[in-house]
């Protein structure tokens, strides 16, 4: 979120994967019974059996999972509770407080209705069931029925500017983000409980400006990007306190956790990069130059390559994931903030925030498909259904 769009209030309008080893049963062979006499002498005429040898098995450690933590998404398989579903894009305008629905097989608009004040993104439910629009202004969640592609209820929530869920799916997080230190007892993360909506505890964060954020492997721990304070906390998701923290410096914005599940990729507006960090051991360690204002990720359908919006650049960077390295960069214009890919990984799809629009893209070669007028400041549009088994939070990141 750039400073410019702060409010007076400081209120923005705007696995663990696992690698099995399969123990082959170790079995010694039998031996046949030699005959003899009584005596032990074994008579002349009697053939002896030769030991057969004992095979020599070692135990044979099964191929890692392809997209490692990602691996029920990269096949582009979609979840049978939300295989029937209509392919849509959902795209939140902050200003014009609305939805716009676009049929990416047209790339039409082909409906909209109105939600509550400044729309930031739009959040599947982690059981795949429902849509959630976060009205940060509204103090409202809009509950979007997937099958009518409209809105089915409001619930209302302190200013959320982003929402997710724990892995286990026990837990939504919905974020206050407030980025001056004036409003700081009210930066933070709401965590309630996922089903029944009772509040279990708010984790007030002391760096302000607290944003986007991703789990670790296992679900024990998040961070959190505090862009106001150029920091990342770490967050226990059981206890639900703040464990530590990591000066980054610049602006902090969107967090993913790597495919590996040993790092996590954090887009820095401020240093106009990609911060890399071991939560675990509390500590950066590399730093990827991209463009001015690094801003949002999208994995592409294979995971190997991370999608980096450079909002202030008009550009895209694409890191390959195994070398951390940037392979591409696209000049697609306009203000590019968040992103989505489609479930066959044929589409990317970036909202130009500051431009009314979203452009869509070829993911392999970085060919701008169309770009689609949308509405007043788009930002956190989702592509749905997605494959992936379970919806960890923000405009789609699936497991």
């Amino acid at each position: 979120m750039p400073h410019a769009l702060m409010m007076t209030s400081a209120r923005r309008i705007t696995t663990l994967f696992v690698t099995g080893f399969m123990l082959a049963a170790c079995s010694a062979t039998g031996q046949s019974a030699t005959p003899g006499a009584s005596s032990g002498v074994v008579p002349s005429d009697a053939a002896s059996a030769t030991p057969l040898p004992t095979p020599s098995v070692e135990p044979t450690p099964t191929a890692t999972p392809p997209g490692g933590v990602y691996s029920g998404t990269v096949g582009g398989q979609l979840d049978p509770r939300v295989a029937d579903l209509p392919l849509r894009v959902y795209v939140p305008n902050e200003l014009s407080n609305d939805v716009a629905v676009i049929d990416p097989q047209t790339l039409t608009v082909i409906g909209r209705f109105d939600v509550g004040a400044a729309p930031e993104h739009i959040t599947p439910d982690w059981d795949l069931s429902k849509l959630y629009v976060n009205n940060m202004n509204g103090a409202s969640l809009t509950v979007i029925d997937p099958l009518t592609e409209k809105p089915s209820e409001t619930r209302q929530v302190p200013f959320p500017y982003n929402l997710y869920y724990t892995p286990d799916g026990s837990k939504a997080i919905v974020v206050a983000d407030y980025l001056g230190m004036g409003m700081i007892a009210d930066n933070g993360l709401y965590f309630y409980d996922r089903e029944t909506w009772k509040l279990l505890k708010f984790v007030q964060v002391p760096w302000p400006g607290v944003n986007h954020l991703d789990f670790s492997p296992d679900g024990s721990f998040l961070i959190v990007s505090c862009e106001s304070a150029g920091v990342v906390a770490k967050i226990n998701t059981q206890t639900m306190t703040v464990e530590g923290s990591i000066q980054l410096g610049g602006s902090p914005l969107d967090v993913r956790l790597a495919p590996a599940g040993d790092v996590f990729f954090v887009a820095n507006q401020g240093t106009n990069g990609v911060d890399v960090v071991d939560a675990v051991g509390m500590q950066r360690v590399d730093f990827i130059p991209t463009a001015q204002g690094a801003h949002g990720f999208a994995l592409s359908r294979d995971v190997t390559r991370l999608f980096v919006t450079n909002r202030l650049a008009g550009t895209i960077s694409v890191i390959d994931v195994a070398t951390r390295k940037i392979v591409d960069t696209w000049e697609v214009g306009g203000s590019p903030d968040m992103a989505a890919v489609s479930p066959d990984g044929t589409q990317l799809w970036v909202s130009n925030r500051f431009h009314g629009t979203v452009i869509v893209l070829n993911p392999e070669t970085g060919e701008v498909i169309k770009v689609i007028p949308t509405g007043g400041n788009p930002h956190g549009l989702t592509f749905w259904p997605q494959p992936g088994t379970v919806s960890l939070g923000h405009n789609g990141n699936m497991r």
